[in-house]
């Protein structure tokens, strides 16, 4: 299948933003009775769902809106200076030129990924950021482009790096592509059954074309 509109998540997928998400977690987490997050902890983490992470850590539901937004902000001071993830640069232009229309839909802050894309210089590629506050509900976010640029579903395609990127694709019915470099291991993506299971940005060129 050749798709016309490719939707990214942000974090994890195109910027390399875990290590200083821990690192803000760790310093927020004692505000909230929260523990921190070992170094050596990461890569077994990968395999946890954000709902069984939540209940590894301990963290009530009701803290979540109050940490994101925290988080959030923290992070605004520092991403202008994180890295694309390893061999994006090379391919968002080309794919860029292969489909209609190119958009980033994530949980972070609008004003954080225009920062982190304007630095980078890659800001003029993207027709739209959008944003969700909250960690489930993409799904509705999806369902709104799609209706906005009269869209057909098939002909889209979300990427992502989490279980919940995959889970809010199928629930909107739209393609979805899971990148086995980010937040969730490759296993985890693969038991979600995504369309596609991506190991590397320069499969992304194999995804588009006219």
């Amino acid at each position: 299948m050749s798709y016309r509109t490719i939707i990214f998540d942000f974090d994890g997928t195109i910027a390399d933003t875990m290590e200083e998400s821990r690192r803000i977690f760790n310093q927020i987490a004692p505000d909230y009775g929260i523990r921190r997050i070992g170094k050596e902890e990461v890569e077994g983490l990968r395999h946890f769902t954000i709902k069984q992470l939540m209940h590894h850590l301990d963290i009530p539901k009701t803290r979540v809106p109050m940490f994101l937004a925290r988080g959030t902000m923290m992070m605004r001071g520092s991403i202008a200076g994180l890295a694309l993830i390893e061999g994006m640069g090379e391919v968002l232009g080309p794919l860029r030129a292969r489909v209609d229309r190119f958009g980033i839909l994530t949980s972070n802050a609008v004003v954080n990924v225009e920062l982190f894309l304007e630095s980078h210089g890659l800001r003029g590629l993207f027709d739209f950021v959008s944003s969700t506050s909250k960690l489930t509900g993409k799904s509705r976010y999806l369902n709104a482009v799609r209706k906005q640029y009269a869209l057909v579903t098939a002909e889209m395609l979300y990427l992502g790096d989490e279980v919940r990127d995959m889970k809010a694709a199928r629930k909107a019915g739209v393609p979805s592509a899971g990148v086995s470099w980010g937040f969730n291991s490759r296993e985890t993506l693969e038991a979600e059954e995504p369309d596609h299971l991506l190991d590397s940005p320069a499969e992304f060129l194999n995804l588009a074309g006219h």
